[in-house]
């Protein structure tokens, strides 16, 4: 009996998994009326709701443990008080972007549920302490201006912080990622990703003469230089796209893309050459199966895994993904696939590109450059992460040992990408502000230039 139920929930979490993807772009549509919207926002929470009930059915089935029915009933309150207080609080606030992050956060709690109970628990404890710190985000947002005066602030903080990890840090699989703060392990460099964000739109937002340029160029190669030493090479490559990008864009001159391209791939070369930590990641990237029982043992794993869950996966508990090392982390891609289904890892994936649309969209509405150039780079930090991470684990690119935002495992990775969705609600409800400020002026030009006419005609 057990068996036929974890069947039926597979099946029917892929279609509804589907439905749900389809609405995400279904809100991209253009000129769809606030009541076509709301409809489709709703769905989606339908859908989200649907699919988390039938993913603990499962988990209850095979564990017949009352704790999943309890942790569940804790989950839907939390994603439940999520979407109200962002309702209540921001009436101007992304419903997709709400919705989108809930999901994802609870594809995370099911995985790893499955993976680790404990660590599944202390996820939730971490993105419920994560949600109460970052509802103020996007009132900060709208309210404080003098963020974008803080520059060298965030030069200082930025390279102090990845200083001290370099230096002070723990080794975790060959890099100085974390750094104990009051006994808790912290990864510095996932909320200094944000503050390095913001140090180049402020760098880039009013001037970008050659002087300028070349200054925020070389605060920025030394934020990519220290993350290099502390061979944190998947931060370093996150940075360096993400500062390009920006200059891109702020500069509109293709010499600087160019250049940074070539200076990029130079940079590789010598990084080879001098970190034994890279070549290892290159041959399991290159040939896993000939180094199967060492450094290609964990891609090989992660490609077994992805092949044998096929379309519609194995379902939970079904598989064997505790055979990948780290898979609550860097792997949990392989473990959904495997196990929930190729067809459910895409709409995964695609559920990613909506929310990477949706921070573009908002790049592109926002009337200030300052505003613009933080949520494309925060769009680019996040889009980039997500690219490393399933190119990493299908063995597109070699894996750089970076998490599935909102997905995986990690308090650091968790607390950093909240910040970021907060932040860019934030610039999507001051955009909403502006242009109900617009609409209320025309208003009043309409009805001065009626009333007018009137006096004319009388």
């Amino acid at each position: 009996m057990t068996n036929l139920i974890v069947e039926i929930s597979k099946y029917l979490m892929t279609l509804l998994f589907a439905c749900y993807t389809y609405e995400c772009f279904s809100a991209f549509r253009g000129k769809l009326s606030e009541e076509k919207k709301n409809r489709i926002f709703k769905r989606q929470m339908v859908l989200m709701y649907l699919i988390h009930l039938d993913a603990y059915l499962a988990i209850f089935a095979v564990t017949d443990d009352i704790l999943m029915i309890l942790f569940y009933v804790f989950q839907v309150i939390f994603v439940a008080v999520t979407i109200s207080c962002y309702q209540m609080l921001y009436k101007g606030a992304s419903r997709l972007l709400v919705n989108n992050m809930c999901m994802l956060l609870l594809i995370g709690f099911i995985m790893l549920t499955r993976l680790s109970f404990d660590k599944a628990v202390k996820q939730f404890l971490i993105a419920l302490a994560a949600m109460i710190v970052t509802l103020m985000i996007p009132f900060l947002i709208r309210k404080v201006h003098f963020v974008r005066k803080l520059t060298w602030l965030y030069a200082v903080i930025g390279i102090c912080g990845l200083a001290a990890v370099a230096i002070l840090g723990a080794t975790s699989y060959g890099a100085k990622l974390s750094i104990a703060v009051g006994g808790i392990s912290v990864q510095l460099s996932e909320f200094i990703k944000i503050i390095f964000v913001f140090f180049v739109a402020c760098m880039l937002y009013e001037r970008t003469d050659f002087k300028q340029v070349c200054i925020a160029t070389v605060i920025a190669a030394i934020h990519v230089l220290i993350l290099v030493l502390s061979k944190d090479l998947g931060g370093a490559l996150i940075f360096f796209v993400t500062y390009l990008i920006m200059l891109y864009v702020a500069t509109r001159k293709l010499f600087y893309l160019a250049g940074g391209v070539l200076a990029g791939s130079i940079a590789a070369a010598v990084a080879y050459q001098l970190f034994a930590h890279v070549r290892v990641r290159v041959l399991a990237w290159s040939d896993p199966l000939s180094v199967i029982d060492n450094e290609g043992y964990q891609i090989c794993q992660s490609l077994f895994a992805i092949g044998t869950g096929g379309w519609f996966g194995m379902g939970l508990y079904q598989g064997m993904p505790e055979k990948i090392p780290v898979v609550e982390q860097d792997f949990i891609f392989s473990a959904i696939s495997e196990e929930l289904g190729g067809i459910f890892a895409l709409c995964l994936l695609m559920v990613c590109v909506s929310c990477y649309l949706m921070f573009l969209n908002v790049a592109m509405q926002m009337k200030e450059q300052f505003y613009k150039l933080v949520a494309l780079g925060l769009g680019t930090v996040y889009g980039f992460q997500v690219f490393l991470m399933i190119g990493g684990v299908t063995k597109f690119i070699p894996s750089t040992g970076v998490t599935l935002p909102l997905v995986s495992y990690g308090g650091s990775s968790l607390l950093a990408t909240m910040v970021v969705f907060a932040i860019v609600q934030g610039m999507y409800i001051l955009r909403q502000d502006e242009g109900n400020i617009n609409e209320a002026k025309r208003t009043k030009q309409r009805k001065t230039r009626f009333d007018e006419e009137i006096e004319e005609l009388s």
